[in-house]
């Protein structure tokens, strides 16, 4: 298949925040590619179409409602869903029209960290203790080290590793200070209401990219973390593609995948998943419906120079893609980590690195983690080998210096 091969059939709906800057890269390869699609997005609804793009206002918060004003609209063939967010409003909406995609109940469980636990150890997958506790709980006695995760938060978003009680007490009111910040409460999200707290678990890091065809996962990619993520926090910076872990590990790690995915009844649609290996095995951390977040999919790319972005829309338009594989070689990509909270400037040396893309906005406030949900940029690198890849990723790194000034409060 000719990554210029337009697609004529079908109209998709596409679900995303106004913020969500992955966005652009998909309605671009949709227009590329010729594929009709129709965005349904969480702008106001008392607004007549100000981007003039004709898209759908949404309410993430109130699914039921607009999943049924979503389904009166019977002109749709798929769906397809950027961020956390947006993933339990796309699966109603896709199964109130026959739309195939992960149903509800699986997305549910994919986006709560206490239920995918929950799933997991049903299943009989390693899963570390866990409990979980109500933000307005005085702070619990626990063993250690362990970590703390918001149950509604994504990535590394609120994530902290204590290995005492004085650890543990302030790491719990930091992350009860973040779950109170206006821009999370407005969402009357319950699963913000809550905090998991779960056994810390040593080992390397992956993450697994993929797709699932009625209930059968197909492994994309697998990447290697090379920086050890140990804490106090756990902001990712490289992922690098192919893994460097031995055949057996690597063919553990995708049948965890296999087994969380059937665990947690997803059956349609992208995933991204987490784990850590050690000598007990592999443990896997979460499993997102959804594709890898914000411009790291730029690491991926397909034979004929396909892009991930146009091989998942394909695929949500029900394309058979069984005989297309990954480009040869290595690539990986850079999260550019923050180096201090405060407001961006800007950025010097970008010039001189090849493959970057600066996200952050002049005058945009920044935060270190665990608050961040965010990072300043991305950095691409492809090369024969992972070892090369990295080399190039951190020396483009070095190449670049942030200007951030200092906020006042």
């Amino acid at each position: 298949m000719k990554s210029s091969e337009a697609v004529t059939a079908g109209h998709l709906l596409l679900f995303s925040t106004t913020t969500g800057y992955q966005l652009r890269m998909f309605a671009e390869a949709a227009r590329q590619l010729g594929v009709r699609y129709t965005l349904a997005t969480d702008r106001c609804d008392q607004m007549d179409d100000p981007w003039a793009d004709g898209a759908i206002p949404v309410k993430y918060d109130d699914p039921a409602a607009s999943a049924a004003q979503l389904a009166a609209n019977a002109k749709f063939t798929g769906v397809m869903a950027l961020g956390d967010r947006t993933t339990f409003l796309a699966a109603l909406t896709a199964e109130r029209l026959g739309i195939p995609f992960h149903p509800p109940h699986a997305v549910e469980a994919s986006i709560n960290k206490f239920l995918t636990k929950q799933r997991f150890q049903a299943a009989g997958l390693l899963v570390p203790e866990y409990t979980r506790h109500s933000v307005g709980d005085a702070p619990p006695s626990v063993n250690f080290p362990c970590v703390l995760k918001p149950i509604g938060l994504s990535g590394s978003q609120g994530v902290v590793r204590a290995n005492n009680q004085q650890e543990f007490d302030a790491a719990f009111q930091r992350i009860r200070k973040l779950l109170s910040d206006p821009t999370l409460t407005h969402r009357a999200d319950p699963r913000l209401s809550f905090i998991q707290v779960e056994s810390y678990i040593p080992g390397k890091e992956f993450a697994l990219e993929g797709a699932v065809t009625g209930g059968v996962l197909r492994v994309i990619a697998l990447f290697d973390k090379p920086d050890p993520l140990e804490g106090p926090f756990f902001e990712e910076t490289i992922y690098v593609t192919p893994s460097r872990a031995d055949a057996a590990t690597q063919d553990a790690i995708c049948t965890a995948a296999r087994r969380g995915v059937a665990a947690l009844g997803l059956s349609q649609g992208p995933i991204h998943a987490e784990m850590r290996v050690n000598e007990e095995g592999v443990w896997l951390l979460e499993i997102a419906p959804r594709s890898i977040g914000g411009y790291c999919a730029k690491a991926l790319r397909f034979q004929g120079g396909m892009s991930l972005e146009e091989f998942l829309l394909r695929h949500a338009l029900g394309q058979d893609l069984s005989g297309l594989n990954p480009e040869p070689g290595a690539s990986g990509v850079m999260m550019i980590p923050i180096p201090k909270d405060g407001i961006y400037k800007g950025v010097t040396g970008h010039e001189e690195v090849d493959d970057v893309i600066i996200t952050a906005v002049p005058g945009q406030r920044v935060r270190m983690f665990p608050e961040a949900n965010s990072y300043l940029g991305f950095i691409f690198a492809r090369a024969t080998t992972p070892e090369f890849v990295v080399r190039d990723l951190r020396a483009a790194h070095q190449k670049l210096t942030f200007d951030i000034a200092t906020a006042l409060l």
